[in-house]
């Protein structure tokens, strides 16, 4: 006797009786709809506040805990308008100093996009909620290993957007093209290759920043953008100093 062919018919009727066992006899012949609008008008539901008011405290109590503090206000609008600001540099040098306890050999780092720094950065106090609001997204730090001509295409999106946030890079921009590059300390060979820093959102494309799809090589190093940030923030603190961002010239302009 054929047993896989018996099994196989077996199956099969069971699926079909199955989906007919499932099959319900009634249909839909009328829907009654009807449009709630809410805004400032609507009643407050005392019952849902009462379930949701314990965790908004606490939510409230963490998020407002003063983790360190900063000589100088940061503003996104400089960050989105000039080529370097004190909020790019900032984020970028946190970043990757945090990155770097998991991979030494980074090269240059671009973490971060200019619209991805959401808010100013504030003088004096710094609580979580300020780390939260600057970056309030999930994204992944990973290490990509591109070839020279991959990197140049970087570099030219740099320029051509008048300057990201970077770090170990330094470059003038002169009519929207990259010029006197230098990749930590040493002269930018597009003939060599280089491990970039940079979060997995970019890395696969996030606001159209070009040559990372065609990596050598990538590693994602287990940390999140923000907590590397959040990090950084607390560190400094800790060794009892203020967070003092200067601005460098690692962007210029003419």
């Amino acid at each position: 006797m054929d047993y896989t062919k018996l099994f196989r018919n077996y199956l099969a009727l069971s699926v079909v009786l199955l989906v007919a066992s499932c099959s319900s006899g009634y249909k839909l012949v009328r829907a009654n709809r009807a449009e709630y609008n809410v805004n400032k008008e609507l009643a407050v539901d005392s019952s849902i506040i009462k379930t949701y008011l314990p965790y908004k405290v606490q939510l409230e109590a963490d998020m407002n805990i003063v983790i360190g503090h900063s000589a100088s206000r940061m503003s996104k609008k400089s960050s989105d308008t000039l080529p370097e600001s004190l909020l790019s540099n900032f984020f970028s040098d946190a970043v990757l100093e945090q990155a770097l306890k998991y991979d030494q050999d980074i090269d240059f780092a671009l973490p971060a996009t200019k619209g991805g720094l959401r808010v100013d950065f504030p003088k004096g106090n710094i609580t979580v909620s300020n780390v939260f609001e600057l970056m309030p997204f999930e994204s992944q730090l990973v290490v990509f290993t591109l070839k020279g001509t991959d990197v140049q295409q970087i570099l030219n999106y740099i320029a051509s957007t008048n300057g990201q946030p970077v770090a170990r890079l330094h470059m003038k921009i002169v009519d929207k093209k990259p010029v006197d590059v230098q990749v930590n300390g040493k002269t930018f060979d597009v003939t060599k290759t280089y491990r970039v820093l940079t979060s997995d959102y970019i890395g696969s494309g996030g606001d159209n920043v070009p040559a990372f799809k065609n990596a050598i090589e990538q590693k994602v190093i287990g940390l999140k953008v923000r907590d590397a940030l959040m990090n950084y923030v607390k560190e400094t603190e800790a060794e009892g100093k203020t967070i003092n961002p200067k601005l460098d010239g690692r962007i210029t302009k003419n």
